[in-house]
């Protein structure tokens, strides 16, 4: 056969057909079921704590790369957190922050990467990282993650809405004046109470469809509706490990975000690599 040099009109058509049947094949793979029944073990206290010191131990390991990875979040709350300061909606200063437990399987996903081949004894860098885009299940991932960012859009209208009628409607006249009526006045403590247990909702039915379905997808053929029936069927076998560890991660992350969301450059690749290690403990 005769061997011809390329020219960059052929190596871009050539990449575009290889994007494109890429795509084609993992949309196809979106709604697909595995024939076998995935088998589940039941979660213990014990599972978190090892899952948070193998997320410690992997974090140290690839700081430098993970860090790269995660960096752009802590800047998003940062710029989101300083509109909220200039365009009087401080009100949705608290749920952007616990909103972050909403989105951060979605963040993760890198580092569930870097924890499998690190795992598997492969070299992991933020590079290997992004090489989830060529993954089989790829579009299944984009799925999952729009119905995340849906959801906590979704949040941030409800928190404002629930503002609106309390303590609303006009915008605060500043953070001291704010703070004062959130906490000396009774549709200030309305808002407060009303608020966590709506958000609880919001937050439970991101666990629940999440806890482990992002790593199942990277680590398996399966669809969305598997990885989804998977991760509610690990809620539902161990319901108070699993709702611990959706406290630990609300708590870890609003930590985070209390300096500026600047420990979120530590506490998401942390909590992202844990989560790969739970999803080990939990599937068999």
């Amino acid at each position: 056969m005769v061997k011809t040099i390329g020219n960059p009109m052929s190596w871009t058509a050539q990449a575009i057909g290889g994007a494109a049947e890429h795509v084609t094949h993992s949309v196809e793979k979106v709604g697909s079921h595995e024939i076998r029944e995935i088998r589940l073990r039941d979660l213990t206290v014990d599972d978190l704590r090892d899952s948070l010191q193998k997320g410690v131990e992997d974090f140290a390991a690839a700081r430098a790369d993970v860090m790269f990875l995660v960096l752009l979040y802590p800047v998003i709350g940062l710029v989101l957190a300083g509109i909220g300061f200039h365009a009087a909606l401080l009100p949705l200063l608290f749920p952007l922050a616990s909103g972050f437990a909403i989105i951060g399987p979605v963040a993760a996903v890198g580092l569930y990467e870097i924890s499998k081949r690190r795992e598997q004894g492969e070299p992991a860098s933020w590079a290997a990282a992004l090489g989830v885009i060529g993954s089989p299940n790829f579009a299944s991932v984009l799925v999952l993650g729009v119905y995340l960012v849906a959801l906590f859009v979704l949040w941030m209208v409800v928190a404002n809405g629930i503002y609106q009628l309390t303590l609303g409607p006009g915008a605060p006249v500043s953070l001291m004046a704010f703070l004062t009526d959130l906490l000396t006045t009774a549709a200030g403590w309305t808002m407060i109470i009303v608020g966590c247990a709506v958000g609880f909702l919001f937050a439970l039915a991101a666990l629940a469809t999440s806890v482990v379905s992002f790593p199942l997808l990277l680590d398996r053929e399966v669809g969305v509706p598997q990885a989804v029936t998977t991760s509610w069927r690990v809620f539902t076998r161990s319901p108070r490990v699993v709702l611990t560890w959706g406290a630990i991660v609300a708590a870890s992350l609003i930590l985070g975000s209390i300096p500026a969301f600047i420990g979120l450059i530590i506490v998401l690749p942390v909590l992202g690599h844990a989560t790969w290690h739970l999803y080990r403990h939990a599937v068999e």
